[in-house]
């Protein structure tokens, strides 16, 4: 083990960060090529296509990168970025640039491998030309690969619009026609506040703006009339949702001939939101968001996986409009079983206030939209309970069952990967880690 030589003047840090910053970049240019390699042990030729399409549920072929260069074996895709320690979808991204780098810009390929151009530039100018035609692509690689290294990103894009421009007028048309017209209208439900609120923000025609402000202030004042004593901004808002509820009630008569010949009228219901709220039964019938002891009650909302104010749900529950549905609390410390090989409800509800995502390694994705999975196959005399079952995607359901993944749970929350190659991976209620040591 060497010992790194002292930081004490000006020049020795310098040094040292010069001498980091080109491992770091030597090392990401490595990384690139290994994806490359990766990529070429597992192109897909005509045979895998065929039984990807004869049998249902088996692998399947990726396009990671742009026309003419090779498909990906979707597998693949999985270990590799488990290998890397993100998410299968970014790792198809990575996967993608670095294969558009090699085989549809080659020149900016070769400064990279040769050090003289970082990765991440490179990476930036194959992520805008994926979507290019090869002869887009080439176009770009030849008039961007002498100056990559000194031109901005603004330049870099730039070039890869005049090429979009030369080589795809349909694709640059749509692109411009989008950019052109600037309206819009965003409801970010991903970002809750603790007090239960999120962003609203648009850019809308003048017509449509005067429209909704006065339909908005009509509500609002009408709040006033019935007694409200709220803030004029805070009745504007709720007289948002009032008038967004109206919408989605209205009946709307689509004329249907029935047997008889006549006429019929059909209600279209309003699209529901559901959200999954948990809380302690405390938390519901104590009086307002404390405890006894002076604990504050929060709430889980399941579908952002953010806390809000309990007196926010109850707000909620107390909204005419809102069907309340409460489910019994269900002992995740119990034993469920069944004979058959169906997952009852009870079992697969539990599993997924147990894990909440799909138990894949490094998978985000919500385990209430994942199949509930055996982790012993039924065929090989695995049990329908909750010490073998677990959320899957359906994606890694299927690398599970068709792509030689195994694993076994250790225990109720953690499950030990292996995958076709032999790297092991510890699945808990924390993350995923990395077990090097294991074969």
């Amino acid at each position: 083990m060497t010992t790194a030589p002292a930081l004490d003047t000006a020049a020795d840090v310098l040094s040292r960060v010069r001498e980091r910053r080109q491992v770091e970049h030597q090392a990401a240019a490595d990384l690139l090529a290994a994806a490359v390699a990766w990529a070429g042990i597992h192109s897909v030729d005509e045979r895998d296509s065929y039984l990807a399409a004869v049998v249902p549920g088996t692998e399947g072929e990726l396009m990671v990168a742009g026309p003419g260069a090779p498909l990906v074996a979707e597998f693949s895709v999985c270990e590799f970025a488990a290998a890397m320690g993100i998410t299968t979808d970014a790792g198809a991204c990575y996967l993608g640039e670095a294969v558009e780098l090699a085989h549809r810009l080659r020149r900016v390929w070769t400064r990279v491998q040769s050090g003289d151009l970082p990765a991440w530039k490179a990476r930036r100018i194959a992520q805008q030309t994926i979507s290019l035609p090869l002869d887009g692509a080439e176009y770009v690689d030849r008039h961007v690969a002498p100056v990559a290294h000194k031109i901005g990103i603004a330049a870099l894009d730039r070039l890869i619009e005049e090429a979009r421009v030369r080589f795809d007028p349909d694709e640059a048309r749509e692109r411009r026609l989008a950019a052109a017209d600037g309206r819009r209208f965003d409801i970010d439900t991903r970002q809750l506040s603790y007090d239960g609120t999120i962003s609203v923000e648009g850019v809308l025609d003048l017509g449509d703006a005067i429209d909704l402000d006065a339909a908005v202030t009509r509500g609002a004042a009408q709040l006033a009339d019935l007694g409200s004593d709220l803030s004029l901004d805070v009745r504007r808002s709720m007289a948002a949702g009032d008038l967004a509820r109206r919408q989605l009630a209205l009946e709307l008569n689509t004329e249907q001939p029935e047997e008889t010949g006549k006429k019929r009228s059909r209600r279209t219901m309003p699209r529901q939101v559901v959200l999954h709220a948990h809380l302690a039964a405390a938390a519901i019938t104590g009086t307002g968001g404390t405890s006894e002891s002076g604990d504050l009650y929060l709430a889980r909302i399941e579908n952002t996986r953010s806390f809000i104010d309990v007196d926010q749900v109850k707000a909620w529950c107390a909204n005419p409009d809102t069907q309340v549905i409460v489910k019994p609390v269900i002992d995740l410390t119990d034993h469920i079983a069944t004979g058959a090989y169906e997952v009852p409800d009870r079992l697969r509800e539990r599993q997924v206030l147990l894990h909440h995502t799909c138990v894949f390694p490094w998978c985000t994705r919500p385990g209430r939209k994942a199949d509930c999975d055996h982790v012993t196959a039924a065929s090989q005399g695995g049990t329908t309970c909750s010490c073998n079952t677990a959320p899957l995607c359906r994606r890694h359901h299927r690398v599970k069952t068709h792509g030689r993944w195994t694993y076994t749970a250790l225990d109720e929350t953690t499950f030990r990967w292996r995958s076709p190659h032999g790297l092991i991976f510890i699945r808990d209620h924390t993350g995923t880690q990395a077990d090097p040591t294991e074969t």
